[in-house]
């Protein structure tokens, strides 16, 4: 498995060249100029991240990185822990909304154990899911950090190596999933310290806590940021002081696909503050991320803002487990198709500039 240090340095942004080829063949495109929109950049993406004029885009899974929080403990969360360890059973029976959409889609589903605070040693055993388990659960961020540097550190590669056997066994499109109760604290506080914002800003309802929840989920975050100080130059020790096993995770899915050349589908607010981790370790990164979906969690708009991301869907998700992923990877099939199959107007005999063409 290369190193952090190694896949960071060895991604490189996609060729202008591969863009401008894309360009001209979809601007031979038998429709008027521009009238697939967004489509139409999101198969010039595809195109130089694949280096084809045929991407393929059939071989898909949609990874959940699963981990618990020690920060539950301060009332962030109306459920409780416990229910991390219980939906990622649900996932492996097939049970849960990601399974019945990722089936619409033709996606796997694979269940990665970052650090779920029970154990999962059955469904390991039996290959259900990929444990990678580094700790059950990260440290309350209020008392101190969340987890050692060594430990985000191996959260990351941890993700990268799910992505590079995935390789090995065939991908073409990966989506980001996540589970773990009280996430969307880590996450506001992760965005929070990179994106310079206040955390009253970036912090949300999560799994739909009332008012007074809220303000001390809010109170949580800047208790945690002021106690831990993380530096926002130093990505690592942002994910160590105040960021979760599973978000690290997602970090390295993301610069695996990256290193790979695989088109990754970032999912909602814990996925794109992986993305924005992964952003700030290897900037060119940015190049491979397709932003699947815009959540209502009101942190996601700031965190695409920060990655420089349109959102091929609104559809006010916030469920996470990949779900918005998932669905967004028909509009990246139809985009593949596009640039793929459609005929020119030359090749379709049509009519263009007053000019009647022929095949």
């Amino acid at each position: 498995m290369p190193s952090l240090a190694n896949v960071t340095s060895g991604i490189k942004p996609t060729k202008a060249e591969w863009r401008r080829r894309a360009r001209d063949r979809l601007a031979n495109l038998a429709v008027p100029k521009g009238s697939l929109g967004q489509l139409l950049d999101l198969a010039e993406q595809l195109v130089a991240i694949k280096q084809t004029l045929e991407p393929r885009v059939g071989r898909r899974v949609v990874v959940i990185m699963a981990g618990d929080h020690g920060v539950v403990r301060e009332g962030v969360s109306s459920f409780p822990q416990e229910v991390t360890t219980q939906m990622v059973r649900n996932f492996v029976a097939g049970g849960a909304a990601i399974n019945v959409l990722a089936a619409v889609v033709g996606a796997r589903v694979i269940v990665v154990d970052m650090g779920v605070a029970a154990p999962l040693d059955d469904l390991a055993q039996k290959r259900k899911i990929i444990s990678c388990k580094i700790a059950p659960g990260t440290w309350n961020m209020t008392e101190g950090p969340a987890m050692t540097r060594k430990q985000a550190v191996r959260s990351v590669e941890s993700g990268i190596a799910v992505v590079g056997q995935l390789v090995q066994e065939g991908l073409d499109l990966l989506a980001t999933g996540d589970m773990g109760i009280g996430n969307t604290t880590p996450s506001s506080a992760i965005l929070s310290v990179l994106a310079g914002l206040p955390a009253r800003e970036v912090t949300g309802r999560g799994t739909g806590i009332d008012d007074r929840m809220l303000e001390n989920k809010v109170r949580v975050i800047e208790t945690a940021i002021s106690l831990n100080r993380p530096d926002a130059g130093d990505p690592l020790d942002v994910l160590a002081k105040v960021g979760g096993l599973e978000i690290g995770g997602i970090a390295g899915l993301i610069l695996g696909a990256a290193y790979h050349k695989i088109p990754v589908l970032v999912d909602g607010f814990i996925s794109s503050a992986g993305a924005i981790l992964a952003q700030a370790l290897a900037p060119a990164s940015t190049d491979y991320m397709i932003a699947a979906h815009l959540s209502s969690e009101l942190g996601h708009r700031p965190t695409l803002d920060r990655l420089g991301l349109r959102p091929l869907l609104d559809l006010d998700l916030h469920l996470g487990e990949g779900t918005g992923g998932v669905l967004a990877m028909k509009l990246v099939e139809a985009a593949a198709a596009v640039v793929g199959t459609m005929l020119s107007f030359d090749a379709a005999g049509v009519s263009r500039g007053g000019r009647v063409s022929t095949p």
